[in-house]
């Protein structure tokens, strides 16, 4: 799929760079959601271009009047039949934005939807550039390439091109850390996530996705610039807490969480980006390329923890098997 990815990529960048939109929604629904907040970050912090997110039911009933012509409209369903998301991408079309939508499957309502589809492959087989993590980057940092010219966006893009084994790397440096983890927290009731700036997104997968869904585990992602106007009320010695920190702008809001918590709950466990292994990296690319890879890292202290709850994450009650 390759030639066909770049192919789509090309004519979605040429578009947003003909457009030069105004403004910028992005808009999903659950992870797919929580993985757009990497992609607003990157442009809030290197354009002044307004980007923002929308969950898409929220985005049809609240119809932002900043919505229009000069709008740029970015969506994303795994299936491509998310049936908000869909409608959510229609309703931007209807009003003149460019609609751009990232999508495993070919031909899906989504596809239709859209004017500009960006394809991903799927499956643990399938090589990260190709995949959902690397269409991403290569779709913001190529679109920010295109708007405003800059080497950093060139040396991005070039990073990415490695991204298998950034991520085959750091899941192993990782493994063992998620094992103990996973086996130490099997049976806790509750387990708060926590993360912030490029990374929140992550977090709030981890917490909504992982945990709640496809885990049963009650779970809440605090972001932790939040985390000192409410919830830190609930930390107590046996409340365990898993934190998301950023190698990016954010850090400190991290960092001040990091040690209140550490000093009442005797269960924070800290992934660090600045502990990942960055062979081959620009540090000032870190704080974007860290949150792909807190996703592929994450993900295998889900998978340890599923094998020690002895719950497989394809488990659903609800989800795909009724009308909801």
């Amino acid at each position: 799929m390759s030639s066909i990815h770049a192919e789509y990529l090309s004519k979605a960048i040429a578009a947003v760079k003909q457009k030069n939109p105004k403004n910028i929604y992005f808009v999903a629904c659950g992870g797919s959601m929580a993985y757009m907040y990497n992609q607003q970050y990157i442009f809030d912090v290197e354009t002044d271009i307004p980007a923002f997110i929308l969950s898409s039911n929220e985005f049809i009933h609240r119809s932002p009047k900043g919505l229009g012509p000069d709008s740029l409209v970015v969506s994303c369903s795994h299936s491509g039949n998310t049936p908000e998301t869909v409608e959510a991408t229609k309703v931007a079309r209807s009003k003149g934005a460019l609609t751009v939508a990232y999508s495993h499957e070919e031909n899906s309502p989504l596809w239709q939807a859209a004017e500009y589809n960006l394809h991903y492959d799927w499956g643990p087989e399938s090589d990260a550039y190709e995949h959902k993590a690397g269409m991403a980057l290569r779709f913001i940092f190529g679109a920010l390439n295109a708007l405003r010219p800059n080497e950093k966006y060139a040396r991005a893009l070039e990073s990415i091109k490695d991204l298998n084994n950034i991520f085959e790397r750091n899941k192993k440096k990782f493994a063992a850390e998620a094992d103990k983890w996973g086996a130490s927290h099997k049976r806790e009731p509750i387990i708060y996530t926590m993360g912030s700036g490029p990374v929140y997104g992550e977090a709030y997968a981890f917490a909504i996705c992982f945990l709640q869904e496809m885990l049963w585990v009650h779970s809440s992602s605090i972001h932790t610039g939040e985390y000192f106007h409410g919830p830190f009320e609930i930390t107590d010695y046996d409340v365990p807490f898993l934190l998301f920190k950023t190698a990016g702008e954010t850090r400190p809001l991290d960092e001040r969480a990091e040690n209140f918590a550490k000093k009442f709950s005797q269960k924070v466990t800290v992934l660090d980006a600045k502990d990942f292994d960055w062979t081959g990296i620009d540090k000032d690319l870190y704080s974007y390329l860290s949150t792909p890879i807190f996703g592929a890292v994450s993900r295998t202290y889900a998978e340890r923890m599923a094998e020690h709850r002895g719950h497989p994450l394809t488990v659903r009650r609800y989800m795909w098997k009724m009308d909801y």
